[in-house]
């Protein structure tokens, strides 16, 4: 497997510190309470599927079942983001996403609720009527937990007074409401505290009302919660723009916008041509920590490091960190970083420490949605680089030979099953629940190739036994999985999946494969507030550059390169 997507199935057991009586008294206090909630939500699950069947609307509402968000099939459904809902779409049927923000039942027979995504914000009202809405309709999308995610499709209608409470200024009538993923009916903090403001609250002291203050030790204990406040959202979008931001100076009284574009029109790099890409497709660039407590991918090969009389480790990939970004309603994220392994990997493509080209996004049906971005993505850079880079690309030319590399407008797309039949009809034998190694990636590349006229293609629904636990399992045969390898003249670049977004699927295929639960804790809790379906994918910078230029070993493409032998200059 790639560099970028670790598939190492063992995870580092943390420290071996063993607890004091009273913090394993109080482990054991959480964890009952966390189990009594579950239990509490299950049995509010079986009493909803129970009216359910008695309901001739039952079909109109619901929980939807985990193989439908396990990748199943593409709809052709189109979702209209909830920032986009406004009085152009009055009386138009549109479909939304995105997590209750509050419910208010008025009676048996109306319902309110507020659904909130990316910071926007859309009142929606459920009323009883013949062949439309049934009273338990509204019980059950009144009954559901705050944060928990939703698809709801419904009429626009522009109400005569203003709304208050919600960004849009229109009301979307309810006419069926799908539960996608449900957050514990008791959160940790509530976001509406988290969002207040200092002012407010002594305000309210005044007179005489004591409102919660949320600390910033708990804010940061439960940062996926924390993140999802509107200040957050702001602070971190920010954050990306200012990198990103186009310079600007002052000449005699007159603003000076100096473009990029010249400049970088010459030089425009893989990683420039990643960041540029992903920002125009509305990802959002973030920063993970690259110290921390334990592996971020399973296994041995991690650089161990004392931490203020801790032990830690330096960051195999952002991949945990930047599943919870996804979790904190950041949408789609990328990051560009360095990624460290302790791979005694003495190969002609690999590196101790590399630069990653890390990228997570929400997906509404399926994992297809991820290899569309990738397929964009590539489709651009390799036209960008051929076209902006000539005189570099002539350079390496003349030293390193190369032909330029052929890829499709659209790029190839085939089933593991399909690689594994290829190498078959030319005799060669693989385990077909098995993992490819680099000399049978290599021949499948060269029967790519001669079939398609293309060196570059994606290879998807992998085996499951050769994945990493977060990977989520095909709906139809769990043998094998939503993920896939993207290669370059028959090596792979990329590895990405779909993720298991459901709590306690990732505990079972963690636990399964020999990971202490314990060292993963905060991760899987992540997803226990509401989680969208979500997958994403790793890239080598290095990597990427060796084989569009077909140079012979990536350490021609690192600038001063990490190996098991090297760590000067």
């Amino acid at each position: 497997m790639s560099q970028p997507e670790n598939t190492s199935n063992r995870a580092e057991e943390e420290g071996g510190t063993t607890l004091s009586k009273k913090a394993a008294k109080k482990e054991a206090i959480k964890q009952e309470k966390l189990k009594r909630q579950q239990e509490a939500a299950a049995a509010a699950a079986a009493l909803a599927a129970a009216s359910i069947e008695a309901d001739p609307l039952s079909e109109n509402y619901g929980e939807v079942a985990l193989p439908d968000l396990q990748s199943k099939a593409v709809s052709g459904r189109k979702w209209t983001e909830v920032g986009l809902v406004n009085e152009s779409l009055k009386d138009k049927t549109v479909l939304v996403r995105g997590r209750i923000q509050t419910t208010r039942p008025v009676g048996k027979n109306i319902g309110f609720l507020v659904l909130r995504e990316k910071g926007f914000t859309l009142q929606c009202v459920l009323t009883v009527a013949d062949n439309l809405v049934s009273r338990q309709t509204v019980k059950f999308a009144t009954s559901l937990s705050k944060e928990s995610h939703v698809d709801i499709e419904g009429i626009v209608s522009v109400p005569d007074a203003p709304i208050k409470g919600a960004t849009q200024q229109v009301e979307l009538q309810v006419r069926k409401i799908y539960g996608i993923s449900r957050a514990l009916p008791t959160l940790p903090i509530n976001i509406d505290d988290a969002a207040r403001s200092e002012v407010d609250i002594e305000k309210a002291l005044q007179g005489g009302e004591q409102l919660v203050r949320v600390n910033q030790d708990t804010r940061l204990n439960f940062r996926v919660l924390d993140l999802r406040t509107p200040a957050n959202q702001g602070i971190f979008r920010i954050q990306c723009q200012v990198e990103n931001e186009v310079p600007t100076v002052w000449q005699n009284d007159h603003r000076v916008v100096y473009t990029v574009v010249p400049y970088m029109e010459e030089l425009r790099g893989a990683d420039l041509i990643f960041r540029q890409f992903l920002l125009s497709e509305g990802f959002v660039g973030i920063h993970t920590p690259k110290l921390i407590a334990g592996s971020s991918e399973g296994g041995a090969s991690v650089f161990r490091l004392d931490y203020k009389g801790r032990p830690a480790c330096l960051a195999q990939s952002p991949q945990l960190h930047k599943q919870m970004a996804i979790c904190g309603d950041l949408g789609r994220v990328f990051e560009i970083g360095p990624v460290f392994r302790a791979e005694d990997s003495f190969t002609h493509r690999h590196l101790c420490e590399f630069t990653g080209l890390d990228a997570e996004m929400e997906i509404k049906e399926h994992y297809s949605e991820v290899m569309d971005v990738v397929d964009r993505l590539f489709v651009a850079m390799f036209d960008s680089l051929n076209e902006n880079c000539k005189k570099e690309l002539e350079a390496i030319g003349k030293q390193y030979p190369f032909e330029p590399l052929k890829y499709l407008r659209k790029t190839l797309r085939l089933t593991f099953e399909e690689g594994v039949q290829m190498l078959k009809e030319a005799g060669v034998e693989v385990d077909p629940l098995g993992d490819l190694n680099t000399e049978v990636e290599r021949k499948l590349g060269k029967l790519v190739l001669e079939k398609y006229d293309t060196e570059f293609y994606i290879l998807h629904r992998y085996p499951l036994a050769v994945r990493p636990f977060y990977t989520m399992p095909a709906y139809d045969n769990p043998a094998y999985s939503n993920s896939f390898d993207v290669f370059i003249r028959g090596e792979e670049i990329i590895s990405g999946a779909q993720r298991v977004h459901v709590p306690e699927l990732l505990s079972t295929r963690a636990e399964g494969l020999g990971i202490d639960l314990k060292s993963i804790e905060t991760y899987i809790d992540a997803f226990r507030y509401g989680a969208p379906p979500h997958g994403g994918f790793g890239v080598g910078l290095e990597r990427v550059v060796m084989l569009f230029c077909a140079l012979n070993n990536i350490r021609k493409t690192s600038l001063f390169p990490r190996d098991p032998q090297r760590i000067t200059p």
